[in-house]
């Protein structure tokens, strides 16, 4: 049962990623607004049903890796070695991210996501999200002993960080100067 169970997690993921890459694809080739779900489907050799399944919008389907993303900023708090501070975990997750958004080829995708309003407010709809369960992590985390204001303005912080890093000309020095003041800020709300 369990092999069975196995293959089926296999074959849901692989139809997943299946149609996220047709639907990147037609995106970036016709552009986002000239590509409906049926479309994706009838690429993908899906039904419209099929794609709903796996993706909840048409947006869902730019910002695939959303789920992935807030798993990791949430793991990089509560997966942190013992001793290792906790802005340092952070500071690093938040830099592996920009690598990946300001990846070669990744300048497309940015584009098309600035240049729809509809895919711009549903990222920042997600970056609430993602911010909102980083600082339940933060909160959740019994050795850190800071406020809920300061866990939610640090999670905030966090996202906001990785978000300027991805449109900055040197995201890496980006992504540094955003942690240096939000180290100074999480220092001055201890105990």
């Amino acid at each position: 049962m369990t092999e069975q169970s196995g293959r089926r997690e296999r074959k849901k993921a692989a139809t997943r990623q299946k149609i996220a890459d047709t639907a990147m694809r037609l995106f970036l080739e016709r552009g986002y607004d000239a590509v409906g779900i049926r479309d994706v489907a009838a690429e993908a050799d899906v039904a419209v049903t099929t794609v709903f399944a796996h993706f909840a919008s048409k947006e869902a389907l730019v910002f695939e890796r959303d789920q992935d993303f807030q798993q990791r900023l949430t793991r990089s708090v509560t997966d942190r070695a013992p001793q290792e501070p906790l802005i340092a975990a952070l500071h690093r997750e938040v830099q592996a991210l920009v690598r990946h958004c300001t990846a070669e080829g990744s300048a497309p995708v940015r584009r098309m996501i600035e240049g729809s309003p509809a895919l711009q407010e549903y990222e920042e709809s997600m970056s609430l999200r993602h911010a909102e369960a980083l600082a339940g992590a933060l909160a959740a985390d019994p050795l850190l002993s800071r406020s809920a204001t300061a866990c939610k303005a640090t999670a905030r912080f966090a996202i906001d960080a990785y978000s300027l890093a991805c449109r900055a000309d040197d995201p890496g020095a980006t992504v540094d100067e955003v942690f240096r003041m939000i180290e100074a800020a999480w220092e001055a709300t201890a105990p």
